[in-house]
């Protein structure tokens, strides 16, 4: 691995690539903060995308990308003297050494619950008027349930046992079930959210991150379907014209692939 100083030397490289960038090639001269928007959104999921693949070249690769993109939002903001690479560094710098009194202060804590805990506190301390101002509003909703909820909890808002959380899935399923017996629309909506929100709960207190079971059910799907549509190729008969249970019998063999 690379030592200390030729970290630094990387990262200072990067800062003079960027600089000339920005003052030589047309298309960095162009960018705003608001073009390179969309771009950083997708460079995020994209690392997201080769850690669930667990391809470790990827990841580094994609945390370039991002790098470059924070290296390049701090170069805009030094063109209009609001903030440049330093004090990105020195803000977070700064951020951490407050909300970690357990290292940096005579605070003690027990585990990483009482940590988070006195995370959320600290937030509130600095003038935050709601635990819920740190839920980015464009966040998928998923994404966005799960992150609501670990935030109430940091101030004890929560329930005690996964049991009880479980219950409440099984009570949000039932009122779902009744509101469709119902016909009643806005209600099966209404509560189709409420068990999605109580599953994201309850995945919590299992230790499951939702959004990241729920996309490897995705590529396991996708992996499978891919497998059956091969499979109707060599047999020169088309989807449409197989049977559900023709279907199954290729489905079980990706199952088993």
């Amino acid at each position: 691995m690379n030592s200390r100083e030729e970290q630094l030397k990387a990262l200072n490289r990067l800062l003079t690539i960027m600089d000339e960038l920005r003052e030589q090639c047309p298309w960095d001269k162009k960018q705003t903060m608001e073009s390179l928007r969309h771009l950083t959104i997708e460079e995020t999921y994209e690392l997201g995308d080769a850690i669930l693949n667990n391809d470790l070249h990827e990841v580094k690769k994609e945390l370039g990308d991002l790098l470059l993109h924070i290296v390049f939002y701090a170069r805009i903001g030094s063109e209009t003297k609001d903030f440049d690479i330093a004090d990105v560094a020195n803000d977070i710098c700064d951020k951490l050494v407050s909300r970690h009194p357990h290292i940096y202060g005579d605070i003690s804590v027990a585990d990483e619950e009482e940590v988070k805990q006195n995370w959320e506190k600290l937030k509130l301390k600095e003038g935050k008027k709601s635990v819920l101002e740190g839920v980015p509003k464009s966040l998928p909703a998923l994404v966005k349930a799960n992150r609501i909820q670990d935030k109430v909890a940091g101030v004890g808002f929560d329930w005690e046992e996964p049991q009880q959380v479980f219950e409440k899935l099984k009570e949000e399923l039932e009122e779902l079930q009744h509101e469709v017996s119902e016909g009643n629309k806005r209600g099966i909506e209404s509560e189709f959210g409420d068990v999605l929100f109580s599953m994201i709960n309850y995945a919590r207190f299992l230790k499951v991150d939702p959004e990241n079971a729920l996309e490897r059910t995705n590529k396991k799907f996708m992996k499978r379907f891919q497998y059956l549509e091969n499979k109707s190729k060599e047999l020169g008969k088309p989807l449409k014209e197989m049977t559900l249970a023709e279907m199954d019998v290729y489905w079980e063999e990706a199952k088993q692939g």
